[in-house]
């Protein structure tokens, strides 16, 4: 038999662990959320900036716009006509070098004709194309203006086409992009082309040597050249604009390649108008950039630009799926392409292991990772409160029931007690020893064996807590301290007290219900108002739903109330606080504690009004009033809730 020896994993990194440590990265976002930021800024830098042992989004991003930025920085686009105005000066040169040397009256008339030439570069070209040239040197400079321009136009559109210009074979690109127009019209309408575009390429492959496999492919091929070129055209100035717009109708000549090219952009335009077919670029720089260098040059930028927005997530729904790793890797390189990769695995494992899920606004935190952030709030506040280890069921710890009292009892169904495991175990030996079996192990358990353990029944409470969402607790940086006192809240709430019921009531201008999550994800907003007196309607209308619990509500504020609601249900606000504000909110106050809940008022503010306000209501209901430090308050909080739930009405 083979011999199999099992040990530690020694080369390299372990291939089964994940890519990143996942809960770290969800304690990371909980920190963020803990301090005051929101939850979806929190997801978002998580994956823009990367965990802590990796790049994000933000560093592939900046690396992009340098790449942007360079290219900007290439050249000048209107090369063409500048290298074109370059090569007639030669040629003039040479000409009149040679009409020089000669003594006779055709050598002055062409003298006299080229001193009227235009100052046009176009113009110039145009009139000399009927010119005898007295010089080949001359002559052969003058056709390479227009055979130059030709040859960058044409293979800036079909890399390919560069061998059948350069023999002058202008009919083998005319016929191609005639089929090829062809071709388009057919897609366009929605008709199967397969068969064409085989054919297509089994004739004019030659001409594209990346080979696409099918027409979309050559498509976005060929769109985004044509999209360089017009944005070359719109990049120049309307001067520079009609010189080389001359010059190419002059060098594609007189046949029908011109016409054809123009219908093919119209085709490609057509076909795929999402791409940037219209902004123009402004490029400066020692050179002066060629044709088909500046048009590459503008598609490349094309591409970053692209891949910018990509990478800037900025769109409702944004993933990271939504990122070309291919074009990360032809424009950044490899390593960035891994470092893409990463994230995208960060994010599916934050997926699959159910920490966030997707909404129609992007990712949010899921209840599991909720619960966690709950438990590091509360962890963060009570250092020696912690969760039991995985796989811990002890039950000394009597949890939401009550105290042990010593006795058990038979369960019965619908029992929540814990067990009381030595009473079961005993119970299971001694039905099996009086029914005279020798076995009496292993010992299998009835369900009339089963005992739980007596606790003392605690009274249940119902509990609002009223939290201040006014701009002034973000300004003031309480805005973090009242987030981590109420997810602290709600966990202890779920885990240690759960037969009691909670609401938290957000109040700014109006009042709101938050549940874990909402109150998670709440963002700070600039309206002004702070409406006790709503919060305290919708806390009166939790404690009546639960009429037999113990009323707890407490509130968190940082200033006077100073907006109620009217008959017809619109806020009014005003400061200093109007009279009628006042006694709308009081009114609330005598409501409840006609119920029997005792208003506790956390005071985050050292406003004098304040403090006269919450003097009052707390003679007035009974209650008392805090004034603890924003990083105490979360203590503050959680004490006086076990405290008072374990009163009675």
């Amino acid at each position: 038999m083979s011999v199999f020896r099992y040990g530690q994993w020694q080369d390299g990194p372990d291939p089964l662990a994940p890519p990143y440590d996942v809960r770290a990265a969800v304690d990371e976002m909980g920190e963020r959320v803990l301090e005051g930021d929101s939850l979806r800024d929190a997801l978002r830098d998580l994956i823009r900036r990367g965990p802590r042992d990796g790049r994000g989004l933000d560093d592939l991003r900046a690396r992009a716009q340098r790449l942007r930025r360079d290219a900007l920085r290439r050249g000048n686009l209107d090369g063409a006509v500048t290298r074109a105005r370059q090569q007639l000066d030669q040629a003039l040169a040479a000409e009149r070098d040679t009409l020089a040397a000669r003594d006779d009256m055709d050598a002055r008339f062409a003298e006299a004709q080229l001193d009227n030439l235009p100052r046009s570069v176009s113009q110039a070209v145009s009139e000399l194309s009927s010119y005898e040239w007295a010089s080949s040197e001359a002559r052969q400079i003058y056709q390479q203006i227009l055979e130059g321009l030709r040859q960058e136009v044409v293979s800036q559109r079909f890399a390919g086409m560069k061998q059948a210009l350069q023999q002058g074979d202008l009919s083998a690109v005319s016929e191609m992009v005639g089929d090829l127009n062809r071709l388009l019209d057919r897609h366009a309408r929605g008709e199967n082309t397969e068969d064409q575009f085989r054919d297509f390429m089994d004739k004019h492959g030659q001409f594209f040597p990346d080979n696409p496999s099918n027409v979309d492919e050559l498509i976005d091929s060929l769109a985004r050249q044509a999209a360089a070129a017009e944005r070359l055209m719109r990049s120049l100035s309307p001067q520079q604009r009609e010189e080389l717009q001359n010059l190419m109708a002059q060098a594609m000549g007189d046949g029908p390649l011109q016409g054809q090219l123009s219908e093919l952009t119209d085709n490609l335009r057509s076909l795929r108008p999402g791409l940037n077919w219209g902004r123009g670029e402004r490029m400066r720089g020692p050179n002066d950039l060629g044709y088909g260098d500046a048009a590459s040059a503008l598609g490349e930028i094309a591409d970053l630009d692209e891949l910018i927005d990509q990478l800037g997530q900025e769109h409702p729904g944004a993933t990271l799926d939504d990122v070309d790793v291919e074009a990360v890797e032809r424009q950044l390189g490899r390593g960035a392409a891994d470092d893409l990769r990463r994230l995208r695995e960060l994010e599916r494992e934050l997926r699959r292991q159910g920490w966030v899920q997707r909404d129609d606004e992007g990712l949010t935190l899921s209840p599991k990772a909720l619960r966690r952030l709950g438990h590091t709030a509360l962890s963060a506040i009570f250092k020696d409160i912690a969760g039991g280890k995985r796989g811990e069921h002890d039950m000394r710890d009597a949890g939401a029931a009550g105290d042990l009292i010593g006795s058990s009892r038979r369960w019965e169904f619908g029992d929540d007690q814990p067990l009381d495991v030595v009473r079961t175990l005993g119970n299971a030996v001694r039905r099996r020893a009086a029914s005279r079996d020798v076995k009496t192990l292993p010992v299998r358990l009835e369900p009339d064996d089963f005992e739980v353990a007596e606790t003392e029944r605690r009274a249940s409470a119902v509990v609002a807590l009223c939290v201040d969402l006014s701009y002034s607790m973000y300004a003031d940086g309480r805005w973090g301290p009242m987030k981590q006192t109420a997810l602290a809240l709600s966990h202890l709430v779920a885990t240690k007290y759960p037969q009691d019921a909670l609401q938290i009531v957000g109040f700014g201008k109006y009042a709101q219900t938050l549940s874990q999550g909402e109150l998670a994800a709440i963002e700070p907003t600039m309206e002004k108002g702070t409406n006790l007196q709503h919060a305290l309607k919708l806390a009166g209308r939790h404690l009546r739903r639960h009429p037999g619990a113990e009323p707890v509500v407490l509130v968190v504020t940082d200033g006077e109330p100073t907006a109620h609601l009217e008959d017809d249900g619109e806020a009014t606000f005003w400061w200093p606080p109007m009279p009628e504000t006042v006694r709308a909110t009081v009114r609330e106050v005598d409501l409840l504690t006609r119920f029997g809940a005792t208003l506790n008022v956390f005071m985050l503010g050292e406003d004098p009004g304040l403090q006269r306000f919450v003097g009052k209501v707390a003679e007035r209901n009974g209650g008392r009033v805090f004034s603890p430090e924003p990083g105490e308050l979360g203590r503050y909080v959680i004490d006086d809730y076990v405290r008072a739930r374990r009163g009675r009405r």
